[in-house]
Order: C-alpha cells, then sequence, then structure tokens
C-alpha cells in the first residue's frame, strides 16, 4: 500500500509558552521521536507541516491561524500517495503499531480515523488523497475545525473509523501546557 506521512509541527503553542516541538522526551527532542515513529511506517514520502528538519519535505500552511487543518490541507495537496498518515507532534505516547492498524483499515480508497466515545481522534489518522478538495473547501470556507472535516470526510465515505480500545486511550495524551509534562 502507497501512502505519504506528514508531521503536524507548526503550531503556536501559545498554551505551552515554548515551541513543543522542541520539548525533550527522554532525551530527544518531540519532533526527532514523531518522525522516527511514522518513518517506521516506511512512507514513500516524509513531509512536515512547519519549520524544516531533517530532510524532511517542510510546507506552510496556505492560511495561517488556520490550526491543524491548515497543515493537512497542504500535505494533502502536497501527497504523491493515495494515503496520507497524519500524526501531530505534541502525541507523544503514539506508536508505530497504532498507526500500522489503521493503515490496515485503509481500503477501495477509504482512510481511517480514530474514535473514543462521542468523538473522533483527527491527528492521528489516515487520510485519502480525496479529503484534499474537502480540506481546502472547510479552509477557505473558514471552518477551520478538525472534527467537521472528518465528519465532511465521513459524509462521503471517504473514511472509516476505528474504535480507541481502553488499553489505547494513553496514545492520545497530548501535550498542551507545561502541566502535562
Amino acid at each position: 500500500m502507497r501512502f505519504s506521512a506528514v508531521l503536524l509541527a507548526g503550531g503556536k503553542s501559545t498554551r505551552m509558552g515554548r515551541d513543543k516541538a522542541l520539548l525533550e522526551i527522554e532525551g530527544e527532542p518531540l519532533w526527532r521521536r514523531q518522525l522516527a515513529t511514522l518513518r517506521r511506517l516506511s512512507p514513500e514520502r516524509m513531509i512536515i507541516s512547519g519549520p524544516p528538519r531533517d530532510g524532511c519535505i517542510a510546507v506552510e500552511d496556505e492560511i495561517e491561524g488556520a490550526g491543524p487543518l491548515a497543515g493537512v490541507a497542504v500535505a494533502l495537496q502536497k501527497c504523491t500517495s493515495p494515503l496520507l498518515v497524519v500524526l501531530a507532534v505534541d502525541l507523544p505516547r503514539m506508536t508505530t503499531d497504532f498507526l500500522q492498524s489503521l493503515l490496515a483499515l485503509c481500503r477501495d480508497g477509504k482512510g481511517a480515523v480514530p474514535r473514543g466515545p462521542g468523538f473522533f481522534e483527527p491527528l492521528a489518522a489516515v487520510y485519502p488523497a480525496a479529503c484534499a478538495g474537502l480540506a481546502a473547501a472547510a479552509l477557505h470556507s473558514a471552518d477551520f475545525s478538525m472534527a467537521s472535516f472528518v465528519r465532511a470526510a465521513m459524509e462521503q465515505k471517504l473514511l472509516v473509523s476505528r474504535t480507541i480500545l481502553p488499553s489505547e486511550v494513553s496514545l492520545f495524551t497530548n501535550l498542551n501546557t507545561p502541566a502535562d509534562l
């Protein structure tokens, strides 16, 4: 199965008070840790939404201040594969195995998004390239909500959901504030 991967690492980190990508987890910058997680999947192309790092193709948001959807949208535009694995820099417990389980669900041009009780986890997901138009339309209508984007993709049958098991909930622990460290 052909796919590319993008690390979303271009946020402002305002609640953290410093660039989350540079936080160290077990002595390693978070951006490097997350790139390693993605590289173990063996994508055909690695993209980083944010400052250039480690030889990845770096992309800039088309609309500044539009949150993660802007990074997903530009990565989908630059994606040369049928699928795009998306991982946010602030999910340090995410594993290659979990992302691989999402890829295993991708058939017939569909991506996969994890679902908790009543909500999606759209920042560790697989989106089909066919979602590029939806992402661009959402940005241009100023609807920057990842939840709205995922709902629209689900309505168009571009995604399947994967229930997050109780043993996997901790994979989605994100770092937003100094207290989260």
